[in-house]
């Protein structure tokens, strides 16, 4: 059953979509290595409406282009766009429901399974996948939970439960690549790394790649529950070989290399048993005959005898005979209507008639619930009643046997129960099933509106309230990680009731729900999720005629498409979005959209067009008065200049940006200006200010638990530290921004750090150490699809091949790291790039070819007003003429340099070009 495609197929899907996804993130990126961690803090909401997914990040994502080297310190991650980051991976590794007290003996099946995972263990065996099918009712879910927990301790790596709706009604089975993508979250991956993309195929092979990755030395245990197919479980298989696998299906699935378990209907004593145990009654009360009759009629499945047991003991007055007779009188209504199912249905029929009017009408409407389990809340909202008589209901409902618990207090129905409480429903009232999903989503629209209060930024825009929510009771959600875990419980929920509504045409419902899961699913996704919900609510805009909300739809879409690196896509998206904004005079929807257009195109290096696009956005932020929305372009546009080497203009910006951060209050708006215009500083220079700002952001970050946020300004600030001379210092603050993107998982943040680990082994006189560090970040940036993480590299990478005499590979590591400057406009880096060419050249003795170098990296640095290189640049002209003309030659260039760099603290290079003066003088 195991029908594994091949290793190699699965690698390369696997890396190719995976790549696909990251890929955008730091494609083109112009050395800024700081959107892309962003996403987690770039999650903030930029004003414009918010878009989802990420709002986030799944925010930001901006992509976090690499920095260039030695003077292009990591540039810090962008500013979050909703929230203050990533809700977190909520690592719900023991996440079986309840042991159940209606189990059974089933000893011989016990002990079959047990002895299996037993045997395969103790031979150093891999585990094969437990198959357990069987007609509905039966119990199949109920014993692989049992044998879950009996065999736990054998697992301590985790033991994860999913529904897959295989045969749910009113559900769609679900798809490997969504189930990949929840276990994957629950498995401690951040949703911002799991592979999205608009090929299905390729997202599902790079999910399964990731997650049998993930679990390839775990020990496990994993069910698979209601599976409708072999193709929609074989992707979740982990690929650990300790790891154990669970699968329940009505279906006898075909299979390999399993171990297939039917389960059948008790036997007639085992249900005599469970019967009487849980019936409350003493066992010597009963005739056994009578017991055994009653059993019999409803197949001896163990959901039927549950119910009937429930059925006497909330009767004390009546005894088995009874009970028979009643279940026999409710065969006989049911007629042939329902005859392949009388057995089991006639109990259900028999405890629905038994509950009181209105907790009769309670259950019908927990059938038409979209979702799959429900709170309270949820259950006030079908049944037209309070939380609190909802919950009197479930509780009994529960005790009755008709609906299940879960974790949390959430309760689910049986499929046999939700298709005949779905049926009952359909016979009574037809308007009750719109009307139903129209209370359900109304209650979802009310909390979403708290739950954006927690998440959302200081001034960004939330989706207004329904009318009536005061009328609303919603959960008390106290915190932002109260809101997000309440999201997390209720994601899938909500999203089902979208697909609901629109298929009952309640399109206005569809375009509002959309908008109001839009912050979190910015960081929360995954992307392809999203994308889905925003097509639909746009789509359902257009049915209603509503530009402004088509709008919001397209600008939704059009972010998410940027942060799965679909750059085209969120063009025509966003552009498709100010078309619709226009056509009804939206100015702030038509702001915020031109100002994600400028993000994309400054991802894309298309920065004339990205300038513009932040000019025309501040311009009507202006005039509308809306101060976020300033800060925000000013920031983008900020990034922007320094992108282009505008320097001045970067800090202009940026520092305007930061003063409204701190005007609103946005501490994340704030930490980020504070990095981004470190970075600047750096450049420029002024590096005592650059680690100030740093320390300033990284002391934000702390306070927010922002632990990727915390690693990138580590990196930033050891960049500064190398600049000035402080080599351990400048070691320490990589190995820790190091240490926290390992565990975090961040691969581009991880590379930043190896990258500049190496560029310090290259300063501190170990060559060979940097050159395996520098390959190694290599080889990350581009996987990653990041040109200027590629670029940054091949310039250190340059320099310390030329250390240990590799001339000809130094040489083709400049050439094809300015190639790809040159392409992205960035000059401070070009410069970088000449003057270590430069530097080559004249150690290589071929002084006359230098100086044609270091005299082109100088008119860059001046015209950038990048003092470092323009004093590398000096000092090199210096050296030469010094060579080529004679001992006295060079020397204005020389001490020129000597003045810059005493400006800007650099002591080794001061002694270098001083001891050289004297030699002359002396």
């Amino acid at each position: 059953m195991r029908l594994r495609r091949g290793i190699a197929i699965a690698v390369v899907a696997g890396g190719c979509a995976l790549t696909t996804m990251l890929v955008g993130l730091v494609t083109n990126a112009v050395s800024d290595e700081s959107r892309w961690p962003g996403w987690l803090g770039w999650l903030q909401e930029h004003a414009w409406f918010s878009f989802v997914v990420l709002g986030v990040t799944m925010a930001g994502l901006t992509a976090l282009l690499a920095g260039l080297s030695e003077t292009r310190p990591p540039t810090p991650p962008g500013r979050p766009e909703d929230g203050t980051g990533p809700p977190g991976a909520a690592q719900v590794l023991r996440s079986l429901p309840r042991d159940t007290a209606a189990f059974t003996d089933r000893a011989a099946e016990l002990e079959r399974l047990v002895g299996s995972v037993r045997a395969s263990q103790e031979r150093g065996e891999g585990l094969p996948v437990h198959v357990i099918d069987g007609m509905p009712g039966v119990g199949k879910t109920t014993f692989a939970v049992h044998a879950g927990h009996l065999l736990s301790e054998r697992f301590p790596d985790g033991q994860l439960f999913v529904n897959l709706n295989g045969h749910t009604p009113g559900r769609t089975p679900v798809q490997a690549g969504e189930a990949l993508a929840s276990l994957l979250a629950a498995a401690g991956v951040p949703t911002q790394q799991i592979p999205v993309g608009d090929d299905v195929g390729a997202v599902t092979e790079a999910r399964a790649a990731m997650w049998r990755s993930r679990f390839a030395d775990k020990k496990a245990l994993l069910i698979l529950d209601n599976a409708a197919s072999y193709r929609q479980l074989e992707p979740l298989l982990p690929g650990g070989s300790g790891c154990l696998v669970l699968v329940t299906s009505r279906k006898r699935l075909v299979a390999n290399e399993e171990v297939v378990m039917s389960v059948d209907a008790l036997p007639p004593d085992h249900a005599v048993d469970l019967f009487v145990r849980l019936s409350g009654r003493p066992a010597d009360t009963f005739d056994r005959d009578v017991v055994d009759a009653l059993v019999r009629l409803c197949g001896c499945l163990p959901l039927g005898v549950s119910l009937l047991a429930a059925r006497l003991r909330h009767h004390p007055s009546w005894n088995a005979e009874d009970l028979r007779g009643r279940l026999v009188a409710a065969r006989d209504r049911l007629g042939e209507l329902r005859a392949g199912e009388r057995a089991v249905t006639a109990t259900f029929d028999l405890s629905y008639r038994d509950l009181a009017p209105e907790r009769q009408r309670f259950f019908r409407r927990l059938g038409l619930f979209p979702g799959t389990d429900l709170d309270p809340h949820v259950g006030a909202a079908l049944g037209d009643v309070s939380v609190v008589v909802a919950r009197l209901h479930l509780e009994a409902l529960y005790d009755d046997h008709l609906i299940d618990e879960q974790p949390g207090s959430r309760y689910r129905l049986h499929d046999l129960l939700r298709d005949y409480a779905r049926g009952l429903a359909a016979e009574g009232d037809s308007m009750d099933h719109a009307q139903a999903v129209q209370r359900v989503c109304a209650y979802y629209l009310a909390a979403l509106t708290v739950v954006n209060g927690h998440i959302g930024r200081s001034g960004a825009v939330v989706p207004p309230a329904p009318d009536g929510a005061s009328r609303v009771e919603t959960p008390p959600l106290e915190s932002r990680a109260d809101a997000l875990s309440w999201l997390e419980t209720e994601r899938a929920n909500i999203l089902a009731c979208v697909r609901r509504a629109n298929g009952l045409a309640l399109y206005d419902l569809v375009v509002r729900l959309a908008a109001a899961m839009a912050p979190f699913l910015r960081q929360a996704g995954p992307w392809d999720q999203a994308v889905g919900l925003h097509r639909t609510a746009a789509e359902a805009a257009r049915h209603t005629g509503d530009q402004r909300a088509r709008g919001d739809a397209l600008a939704e879409l059009g972010v998410v498409r940027r942060f799965m690196a679909s750059y085209p896509q969120a063009i025509e998206a966003l552009n498709n979005a100010v078309t619709a904004y226009e056509a009804v005079d939206d100015r702030r929807g038509k702001a915020d959209t031109l100002n994600q257009l400028g993000i994309v195109w400054y991802l894309t290096a298309d920065n004339e067009d990205a300038a513009r696009a932040q000019t025309d956005a501040l311009a009507l932020y202006r005039e509308l008065g809306n101060r976020l929305g300033q800060a925000n372009a000013l920031a983008d546009l900020g990034m922007t200049h320094r992108q282009m080497s505008r320097f001045d203009t970067a800090v202009e910006a940026q520092s305007e940006a930061l003063a409204i951060y701190r005007e609103l209050g946005d501490r994340y708006g704030e930490a980020n200006s504070l990095r981004d215009l470190g970075v600047v500083h750096c450049l420029m220079g002024a590096y005592d200010l650059a680690a100030r700002h740093h320390r300033e952001a990284f002391d934000i970050y702390l306070e927010l638990d922002d632990r990727v946020h915390q690693a990138y300004a580590l990196n930033e600030l050891g960049v500064v530290r190398r600049l000035t001379g402080d080599m351990e210092g400048a070691r320490t603050a990589h190995s820790q921004a190091l240490t926290h993107f390992t565990e975090l998982g961040e691969r581009f943040g991880r590379a930043t750090s190896v990258r500049q680990l190496g560029v310090v082994e290259r300063v501190t006189g170990d060559a060979t150490e940097a050159i395996r560090l520098l390959v190694e970040a290599l080889d990350v940036y581009r996987e990653l699809g990041s040109r200027g993480g590629e670029a940054a590299s091949l310039s250190e990478l340059g320099v310390a091949r030329g250390i240990v005499g590799e001339r000809d590979g130094a040489i083709e590591a400049f050439q094809r790291g300015l190639q790809i400057l040159r392409g992205l406009g960035d000059r401070c880096g070009e410069a970088e790039v000449l003057n270590h060419w430069g530097m080559l050249l004249f150690t290589s003795g071929e002084s006359a070819a230098a100086r044609g170098h270091f005299d082109q990296a100088l008119t860059l640095a001046r015209d950038i007003r990048c003092p470092l290189e323009e004093a590398r640049a000096l000092e090199g002209i210096g050296r030469c003429d010094w060579t080529i003309d004679g001992p006295g030659h060079g020397v204005g260039s020389l001490r020129a340099a000597v003045t810059v760099y005493r400006r800007l603290g650099v002591s080794a290079a001061v002694n270098d070009i001083e001891r050289l003066l004297v030699s002359r003088s002396g």
